[in-house]
Formats: C-alpha cells, structure tokens, sequence
C-alpha cells in the first residue's frame, strides 16, 4: 500500500529562508528612516483590523527577532483563532528601530496567511460538518508554498501534494503518452511503488479502469453534477478497497455544499492560495487603545 500525502509542518528552517528573502527585498542595504530615530526601548501592538482566522505567527516572531533577538513578544491570540476586528493580538517590547523595519515584512506574513487560512476556514464551513475534506493545490504565490499550506491547515484544510516530487499524479497528457490509463499506472507504480498515486479521469470508462489500479485517489475533473453523482455510485458499488474521490473544477462558495452532499471524499481548490485577500492588520507604537465593554 502506497503512503499518505505528506503534510510538512512550518519548519524552523523554511521560516528562517521566508523571513531572510523579505528583508534582502525590503531592508536592502539598510533602512535609511528608521535610522533616524533614537534606539531606545518602546513598545508596541498588533491590531486585527478585519474579522479573520490567525495564521503566520511563526513568521511574524521571525521578522522581528531576526533583527532583535530580545524583543519580547505577547501573544493574545492563539494561531487557528477566529479573531473578531479590533483585538489587540499582541503585546511587543523591543528596540524601536527594530520594531519599525521589521514591522512591513511581520505584516506581509501576517496578511497573506491569515487571508489563506480565512478562505479555507469559510469553505471548510460551508460543507456544513460532512466528511469532505478540503485541499489545497499547487497554485500558490511563488516561493510561498509552504507557507500557504501551513495557513490551509491553520484553517482546518489539508494539504494536497506539496509539489511535483512527492505525488504521482496522472492526467491527460500522461496518460496519452502511455498509451492507456492502465499502463500509465503500472509504470508508475513500478518506477515508484512508495509514492501517493493519484489518478485523473475525463470518462466513466477511465474511473472504472482508475478503480482497477489501487491508486491512493481518484480527481473526477469537471464532471458536471449528475456525472459526479453517478462517479460516487460507481466507485462505492464497484470499487472493491473503497478509492477515494476528489472534485476539482467548478468548485466555489456557492457549489462546495453540493458536491460535499454527494459524497465525494476530497474537494481541491486553487483558490485558496491562488486569490488572496490579505487581512487588514497594523503594528502601532506605544501601548494599545483602552477597550470598553
């Protein structure tokens, strides 16, 4: 039997590699407006400025204690958290100047990965408790891949293979090559019997021979409503070890639920990481704003 897909967690180094590309781009040879302050003490907090799921704390603690390894930062929230608009997040304390220059690159991180976990969060909502699970793809921001992947998972997705190195995945111009969806899958299975193989399929034909191959998983790309209907009927009725399903194509706010209701096992959705909201955020000098109520 094949293994599962990975899931690779925020590694130490990945984070370190992330945060060191964002300050070659941002600080460069130096930062000329920060160097005109007095380096004194301060204080500073982050400020949820839109309701949002938390995501990217790792690489946000990474920008700043790069540049000041004794800062100290205070958490409020925990990262996964549905965080209402005006929580103060978190309490720094630290060398001002480290606080500004690090302060764009901390929020870049923040932004974008909680924007990614946010949409993965209201689609993993919108399937109402079934058991569908909800995937991410490889359509992420470059160089940013495993750090979106983290941020799916931070809103209770799972992550679809990481890349082109730890999956086999068959689609139409693999198989064409092959000669046969069959063949295509032996070889594949005889050049990398330890690799997740996941098959697509165009036809009920193709599903039915993919059902033959024991691969991990089977992507029913495109199929309209009633073809996917009929693609879960087949695969539980004659699929022998029970092959999971996955959807991609067609998949948004307003079809998740549907196709979750018929059953399939995964959904992928390139739009997870692929159009991203950033969440509004802002680190402010000094202490935070008295809350009432």
């Amino acid at each position: 039997m094949s293994r599962s897909l990975q899931i690779v967690p925020p590694l130490p180094e990945v984070v370190a590699e992330d945060v060191a590309k964002a300050f070659r781009e941002d600080l460069g040879s130096g930062d000329l407006t920060a160097s005109l302050l007095p380096d004194a003490p301060d204080s500073a907090y982050l400020l949820c400025k839109e309701d949002c799921v938390v995501a990217g704390r790792p690489w946000f603690d990474a920008c700043h204690k790069a540049l000041d390894p004794n800062v100290v930062i205070t958490w409020q929230v925990e990262e996964g958290d549905h965080v209402r608009k005006g929580t103060v997040m978190a309490l720094l304390h630290g060398m001002n100047r480290a606080l500004v220059s690090a302060e764009r690159p901390s929020l870049n991180f923040l932004q974008t990965l909680s924007g990614t976990a946010t949409t993965t969060a209201a689609y993993v909502a919108a399937i109402g408790g079934r058991a569908t699970k909800v995937l991410d793809t490889r359509k992420t921001l470059p160089g940013l891949r495993m750090a979106q992947k983290y941020a799916v998972r931070m809103g209770g997705g799972e992550n679809h293979r990481i890349g082109l190195f730890d999956a086999v995945m068959l689609k139409e111009n693999h198989i064409r090559a092959a000669g046969s969806l069959s063949a295509a899958a032996a070889h594949a299975r005889t050049m990398y019997p330890d690799a997740p193989l996941i098959i697509e399929v165009e036809t009920f034909e193709q599903l039915r021979e993919a059902l033959q191959t024991n691969c991990t998983r089977i992507l029913i790309d495109d199929f309209d409503a009633d073809m996917r209907k009929a693609a879960v009927h087949i695969a539980r009725t004659e699929g022998g070890s029970r092959t999971p399903l996955e959807v991609s194509g067609g998949v948004d706010m307003q079809t998740i639920r549907a196709i979750a209701e018929d059953g399939v096992d995964y959904v992928s959705i390139g739009a997870l990481t692929k159009h991203v909201h950033a969440i509004d955020f802002s680190l402010k000098l000094g202490p935070p704003p008295v809350q009432h109520g």
